[in-house]
């Protein structure tokens, strides 16, 4: 059975048969490309539309300016340019072939052959391409066939494509663990298991990219399990044992039973020792932004307060979260996501007001009675009052 886009619905999308049109689709100069027609083909939504087309990128340029759309050179250098069609941003990609690769990056020419375009892609099911008027699919590497089997496989011989970019080591991972069943095809896997050390050449937040990716996915454990077998993060991440991912499937369990959303950084906190000084040093390591580096920090922490709300309020709640579905407390964890702090009833102005002199005492006075209330659960009333007109009889 033949398979084809709906190209009338894709056509409703906004923006896009004014862009064909100037892209001239009717000429077969642009095709729908890469992974938004593998996940149309099984039934996936498509939320981002990449285009490819024959012509080169300064003939693009001129042909959107001509039809009054926007046209950023995103990567007009790699042959990228990004049209803004009614408001919708899209992707357009002249045909290219690699002229040279370091493993890193690739120095490529133009083309006009599709084909040539769809082998330099890393595996058969990202290849594919569509006709925009038809819907035919053009599948020239059996990619249609693996999805169907849910099988994702490198372009040619595995080996060389992971010298030409040793990235591709770690995406083969997270689309198996995306799209894949059962074990990875083998010659990949092999190819990776080899090359693992390849890795190491690559920038580390390029790594940290990936991997977070894999750890998106709704159940990384299983891809995650094959790859510490194999030792493939060992060059990067020597810090992640083989054992460790029965924590993280503990944690996707336990996230599962919370209907809490996944988190890649919480799963790789579930991947480490929890020790703040080595998380720290990972998030380093692979240039986390601050806030990444903070969360996953806080994540690996081991205090748990008097109480989840006292948690999330001392930490916030992303880390109290984080750190009570780590734990296996998945009820408290499920309370807190929807739980909101309260606001300490009463500032230093007031305590002044009440009689306590102005200077360093009012803030330790403060602090004590925020403690208190905190570790009381928050009351408001006589209870409240209670504790404030016993720190101020006490206040030094």
């Amino acid at each position: 059975m033949e398979l084809r886009l709906d190209a009338a619905k894709w056509r409703k999308r906004r923006g896009m048969t004014r862009l064909l049109q100037a892209l001239g689709a009717d000429e077969g100069l642009v095709r729908y490309v890469g992974g938004a027609v593998r996940d149309d083909l099984i039934g996936l939504p498509v939320s981002d539309v990449d285009l490819a087309t024959r012509l080169k990128p300064q003939e693009v340029v001129e042909r959107l300016e001509a039809a009054r759309i926007k046209a950023v050179p995103t990567g007009i250098d790699h042959g990228t340019v990004t049209a803004v069609s009614d408001g919708q941003p899209v992707e357009i990609t002249s045909l290219r072939r690699d002229v040279s690769t370091d493993g890193r990056r690739a120095t490529v020419a133009f083309t006009d052959d599709w084909k040539e375009d769809a082998a330099r892609r890393d595996f058969t099911i990202n290849a594919l391409s569509a006709d925009p008027n038809s819907g035919e699919i053009f599948d020239y590497f059996g990619g249609t066939d693996d999805l169907h089997h849910r099988r994702v496989r490198f372009i040619g011989e595995p080996l060389q494509r992971i010298a030409e970019d040793h990235l591709r080591i770690l995406r083969f991972f997270r689309f198996h663990a995306r799209f894949g069943a059962g074990h990875p095809d083998e010659a990949g896997l092999e190819a990776c298991t080899r090359r693992a050390n390849d890795l190491m050449a690559l920038s580390r937040e390029r790594i940290a990219d990936e991997l977070l990716k894999l750890l998106a996915v709704d159940d990384p454990a299983p891809t995650v399990g094959i790859m510490l077998e194999r030792a493939i993060l060992k060059p990067v991440l020597p810090e992640i044992a083989r054992e460790r991912v029965r924590d993280l499937e503990a944690l996707i369990a336990c996230e599962r039973e919370a209907g809490i959303d996944a988190e890649p950084l919480r799963r790789l906190s579930a991947l480490l020792p929890r020790e703040r000084a080595v998380a720290e040093e990972v998030a380093v390591r692979l240039k986390l932004s601050n806030k990444n580096r903070k969360r996953l920090s806080c994540a690996a922490g081991s205090e748990l307060f008097s109480s989840p709300e006292a948690l999330a309020y001392r930490l916030g709640r992303d880390c109290a979260v984080d750190r009570l579905l780590l734990t296996g407390k998945s009820a408290d964890a499920a309370l807190i996501a929807s739980w909101k702090a309260p606001k300490l009833p009463i500032g230093g102005g007031q305590l002044i007001k009440r009689g306590l002199p102005e200077g360093p005492v009012v803030a330790r006075t403060l602090r004590k009675i925020e403690d208190q209330w905190v570790e009381a659960g928050f009351p408001a009333g006589e209870e409240l009052e209670s504790i404030i007109s016993h720190a101020l009889r006490n206040a030094s």
